[in-house]
């Protein structure tokens, strides 16, 4: 096997920037999703319901990305075709989502619309997305890959951040945070505008910087025979993956799970917790929030706020983990933090002091972002490594599909009759989630557990 050569910090840049541009979608449809969907109308025991999209077609898309490219050979390389027509697909979405309560459909209608404007605008996301993870895979050797993940990482809570305080930004500069009832602000529909609009830069930028390795050349850095059959069975890849791919995906499953809560539920959280959000009766005689008022609007802008803390912490705490011993210790200390930072939010009614409980989520976030993929590349060989990636995906996807599914339920359960549903206790058993997850940290054993392999 001909040893990949070393390339430069730009070079390793240039590899991840793209996806800067695609995380401000992603993060735009993370803050913003829940509100845009109670804004039109939608009872929060059933919001969750509205979240089972982005796993889905995640579960589905990004196998099929990986498998398909790994087979796939043009002049613009494998896996930048499918950058290239995620993101433009991507952009459309981003401009029509927002305005679902802005084209005088009625209330079923506008959510009809939204629901399918949201299912395109996940694959889009996703297919953009894939190809970013599974190029570090092929173009970075073994000694670089925890560096380049590292970057991807930055570039990730850098887009988020952005992503994150669109809307608050735009609000303090006059436009309207506040809209007719059953219509989204025009802080955020702008917010997604500009999201667009960043986006198609940055995949101008990735496509004009990122050339592929031709397939000869590839096939020598992967040791693959050109000659060779390629296996396309899932089933039999599956059978074969290495025991990092379980391991890990078991601490997936409740980190997972953790973070859909925490995206479902921050904004009726904060809006009760530290905006004191107004209540109001509804026909069947449950008691909501008023999602029409200046108060569940502005604490709508003040989760972006905090959305944009968490990526502060995240980007501060990646900077920690390399000084660990070893890479399983840094595991069970992101995650224990980011787990006293979900349940610490009950106990905070002031918007500021929420800055600490999700600056510590954040540290959780960075331990999920920069050590699963950096154990699985490096246990990985030969010609299917888009394939496993894409495979992994669904440790990702499935707690989210759980917790989607079963999220109504569960509040039911957590809430009071006669008050609003108790979207904060969703985020304390979120917190829970994360030390079950900090415990099945221990079940990862092996060599992989070497900090130097991050």
């Amino acid at each position: 096997m001909k040893p990949m050569p070393d390339l430069s910090f730009f070079k390793l840049w240039n590899i991840s920037f793209g996806f800067f541009g695609i995380q401000i979608a992603y993060a735009l449809q993370s803050a913003n999703i829940s509100r845009i969907f109670s804004t039109l109308g939608a009872d929060p025991h059933s919001l969750s319901f509205f979240w089972l999209l982005p796993p889905i077609m995640g579960m589905v898309v990004q196998p099929i990305v990986g498998l398909l490219s790994d087979r796939t050979w043009t002049r613009f390389g494998r896996r930048m075709p499918y950058l290239f027509v995620g993101a433009a697909g991507a952009i459309v979405v981003m401009i029509l989502l927002p305005n679902a309560g802005s084209f005088g459909l009625h209330a079923a209608a506008a959510m009809i619309f939204a629901l399918t404007a949201l299912m395109f605008l996940d694959t889009t996301i996703n297919m953009a997305m894939q190809p970013f993870k599974m190029m570090v895979g092929d173009m970075v050797n073994q000694k670089q890959k925890g560096l380049a993940y590292s970057i991807q990482s930055f570039l990730c809570n850098a887009g988020s951040l952005v992503g994150y305080v669109f809307p608050f930004l735009f609000a303090a500069v006059g436009i309207s945070n506040i809209a007719p009832e059953g219509a989204v602000p025009d802080s955020v529909i702008y917010s997604f505008y500009i999201g667009a609009l960043i986006l198609v830069l940055c995949v101008i930028y990735t496509t004009v910087k990122v050339k592929e390795y031709p397939p000869a050349l590839y096939n020598e850095y992967h040791d693959i025979k050109a000659d060779a059959p390629v296996k396309v069975s899932l089933v039999s890849l599956l059978k074969n993956a290495p025991s990092a791919f379980w391991r890990v995906g078991l601490v997936q499953f409740f980190c997972w799970m953790a973070f859909m809560y925490m995206w479902t539920y921050s904004t009726g959280s904060v809006a009760l917790q530290a905006f004191d959000a107004p209540v109001k009766a509804v026909d069947d005689g449950a008691v909501m929030l008023d999602t029409a008022s200046a108060a569940y609007q502005e604490a709508g802008n003040w989760v972006g706020i905090l959305f944009a803390v968490q990526a502060v912490g995240s980007v501060l705490w990646s900077m920690c983990i390399p000084l660990f011993g070893q890479i399983k210790h840094a595991y069970i200390a992101s995650l224990i933090l980011g787990g006293l930072g979900f349940i610490s939010i009950k106990l905070m009614h002031d918007p500021f002091l929420l800055f600490g409980s999700y600056f510590f989520i954040g540290c959780a976030w960075a331990g999920m972002l920069a050590i699963p993929f950096t154990l699985l590349t490096n246990a990985l060989r030969g010609g299917n490594m888009g394939t496993y990636l894409g495979l992994f995906n669904c440790t990702i996807c499935l707690p989210q599909i759980v917790a989607a599914g079963t999220g109504g339920l569960v509040l039911h359960l957590l809430s009071t009759e006669g008050e609003p549903p108790s979207e904060v206790n969703m985020l304390v058993l979120a917190g829970v989630y994360l030390l079950i997850g900090a415990v099945c940290v221990l079940f990862i054993k092996g060599s992989q557990s070497k900090t130097a392999a991050a």
